[in-house]
C-alpha cells in the first residue's frame, strides 16, 4: 500500500484505474464496504456517471476539476499510478464533506490533494524506497508495462523530463511549495499551513527548490548554448537513427566511456572512434524517446528516465563544435552524487 491513503482510498483508487468492467464507488468503510454511493463506467481515460441521483451535481463538479487535480499531484510524485490514488483520495474526501458549504471547491481539491501527495512523499523518504536503479528496466518501453505506458510517457514529456529529474531530489516541504507556487501560483499563505510553517517559512522552501530546479549557479554563457546546441543535435540524430548527422556531430577519435551498471557483463566499458560511437548510439536509439538534454554539474548533458525516472546520464567534452568524449554513468551512487538542473526551454 503506497503512502498514506487508507484502505477505503487504497481500494477505490485501485478500481477507479481498471479499464475492464464498470465498478462501484464505494462508502466509507469500517472493514467492509458498507454503502454505495454511485455507479461509474470506465471509458479508458474519462470515467462518467451513469446514475441519477442527489451525487451528481458534486461528481461533476469534481470532474471539471480533475485535469488540474492531477497535473499537480503528477508534479508531486512523478508517477501517474500515484497520482491517481491522490485524486481519488481527494473524491472520497469530497464526498464524505459538507460540500455544500465550501466557498472554492477547487481550492479545497487542491489543498487536499496537495496534503496527500506530501504524505506520501514524506513516506517514501523516510523508507527510502525506490531506489534510481529499479527503474533501469524495458518495462518503460514494453506494450505489457503497466495500465497505460504510453500516456504516462506523453505525460512525462509534456512536463519535462529532465524537470521531474530535478523535482524528484528536492526535500518534500521544498517540492510542494515550489510545485504549488511556481507551477500553479497558488499563494505562499496558502501553502504555509500545509507545510507547519509560516508564509515567509514556505516562500524560502519554494525558493530552495527553484535554485535547485533552475541551477542558480550555472553562468548561463555561450559556451554553455554551444554546448547544448551539440548535444541536442546528437540526441536528435539518435532519435531519428541517422547515421550521417551523428558522424557529424563526433570527433573522429570520439572515445566513449560506461561505468559498470551501464554495460552488460562482459562487453567492453570502451568504445573508440566514431563509427564504433555511432553503431552504439544506434543500438539505444529506441531508449532516446526518454532522454533530454539538462545541465550536469553545469555543463551540457543528457539524461535518460523513462517516465521521470533517472537511470542513465550522459556527459559530454565538446572542443569546437565536435564531441571528443562521451561518459555514460548508470550507477546509482554515482547518479546521486550528481547536480542536476532543467535546461531553460
Amino acid at each position: 500500500m503506497r503512502g498514506s491513503l487508507s484502505l477505503n482510498g487504497w481500494i477505490t483508487a485501485y478500481l477507479f484505474r481498471s479499464t475492464r468492467c464498470p465498478f462501484l464507488a464505494v462508502g466509507p468503510l469500517t472493514g467492509h464496504i458498507d454503502g454505495v454511493s454511485t455507479v461509474y463506467s470506465n471509458d479508458g481515460m474519462q470515467t462518467r456517471n451513469v446514475t441519477g441521483g442527489d451525487g451528481d451535481r458534486l461528481f461533476e463538479e469534481f470532474e471539471s476539476h480533475r485535469a488540474h487535480l492531477r497535473a499537480v499531484a503528477y508534479r508531486m510524485l512523478g508517477s501517474l499510478d500515484e497520482a491517481e490514488d491522490a485524486v481519488q483520495e481527494a473524491w472520497l474526501r469530497l464526498s464524505r464533506s459538507e460540500a455544500g458549504s465550501l466557498q472554492n471547491v477547487r481550492g479545497w481539491l487542491t489543498t487536499v490533494v496537495a496534503r496527500v501527495c506530501l504524505d506520501m512523499l514524506r513516506s517514501r523518504k523516510a523508507r527510502r524506497e525506490t531506489p534510481l536503479d529499479a527503474y533501469i528496466s524495458e518495462r518503460f518501453v514494453s506494450k505489457d508495462a503497466g495500465a497505460d505506458p504510453e500516456s504516462e510517457a506523453s505525460l512525462a514529456d509534456s512536463v519535462g523530463l529532465a524537470l521531474l529529474v530535478v523535482l524528484d531530489t528536492l526535500a518534500p516541504d521544498e517540492r510542494l511549495a515550489f510545485v504549488l507556487h511556481d507551477m500553479f501560483a497558488v499563494p505562499f499563505d496558502e501553502i504555509a499551513p500545509m507545510v507547519g510553517r509560516s508564509a515567509a517559512a514556505a516562500r524560502q522552501l519554494a525558493s530552495r527548490g527553484r535554485r535547485r530546479v533552475q541551477g542558480a549557479d550555472t553562468v548561463r554563457s555561450a559556451d554553455l548554448n554551444r554546448q547544448r546546441e551539440v548535444v541536442e543535435a546528437f540526441l536528435a540524430a539518435a532519435r531519428e537513427g541517422d547515421f550521417k548527422a551523428l558522424l557529424a556531430v563526433l570527433d573522429p577519435d570520439v572515445v566513449l566511456r560506461a561505468d559498470r551498471a551501464a554495460v552488460p557483463p562482459g562487453l567492453s566499458r570502451e568504445v573508440r572512434g566514431a563509427s564504433a560511437v555511432v553503431e552504439q548510439a544506434l543500438r539505444a536509439s529506441r531508449r532516446a524517446r526518454f532522454s533530454q538534454a539538462a545541465l550536469v554539474n553545469g555543463a551540457a548533458g543528457l539524461i535518460l528516465a523513462p517516465l521521470g525516472r533517472l537511470s542513465i546520464v550522459m556527459t559530454f567534452k565538446i572542443v569546437g563544435e565536435k564531441i571528443t568524449e562521451i561518459e555514460v554513468i548508470a550507477d546509482p551512487e554515482r547518479l546521486r552524487r550528481l547536480d542536476l538542473a532543467a535546461l531553460d526551454d
